[in-house]
């Protein structure tokens, strides 16, 4: 029988806003090798459906899953283990997203030393519009205490 989660907390929810620009949209895509000329050319991506540039789906995926790292990190140890993310909407250059997760399930695993955390996720745009849903599993472990060698103090003569 499994313990209760000993580092998440079900329920846990935690957002994040992502203002997106012109600028970032490009940059990002083009620092992932993606050059689909609807992040890169203002005129082609004008003609498109699109009416305009849109950020490479891997741009507001990444910010996505970024943020189970980032909120975990700050008082434990995150790793992730497994993602499943669905682009519902393209994102436009002039996007402010919020991106937001939540602590679906959680229990104990002993033999990984941490908490095996469900979670669920969306990014919504200005608009109110959802542009991704997705669920993750990731692994949160206690932080890592400072390692002794740190804290030797070393003299020199």
């Amino acid at each position: 029988m499994n313990a209760a989660p000993r580092i998440v907390t079900i329920g846990e929810t935690f957002h994040s806003t992502l203002a997106l620009s012109v600028e970032s949209v490009k940059s990002f895509a083009a620092l992932v090798n993606d050059f689909n000329p609807l992040h890169h050319d203002d005129a082609y991506a004008a003609q498109s459906r699109f009416g305009g540039l849109i950020a490479s789906g891997t741009q507001p995926t990444a910010h996505f899953m970024a943020l189970l790292a980032t909120h975990f990190s700050t008082y434990a140890q995150p790793l992730g283990l497994e993602f499943d993310i669905k682009l519902k909407k393209a994102v436009h250059a002039s996007d402010t997203l919020t991106i937001t997760w939540r602590v679906r399930d959680a229990y104990w695993k002993p033999s990984l030393n941490g908490d095996l955390t469900h979670l669920e996720g969306s990014v919504i745009n200005q608009r109110g519009e959802t542009m991704l849903i997705g669920t993750s599993t990731i692994l949160v472990m206690p932080k890592p205490e400072a390692s002794a060698a740190s804290n030797v103090s070393t003299k020199t003569s």
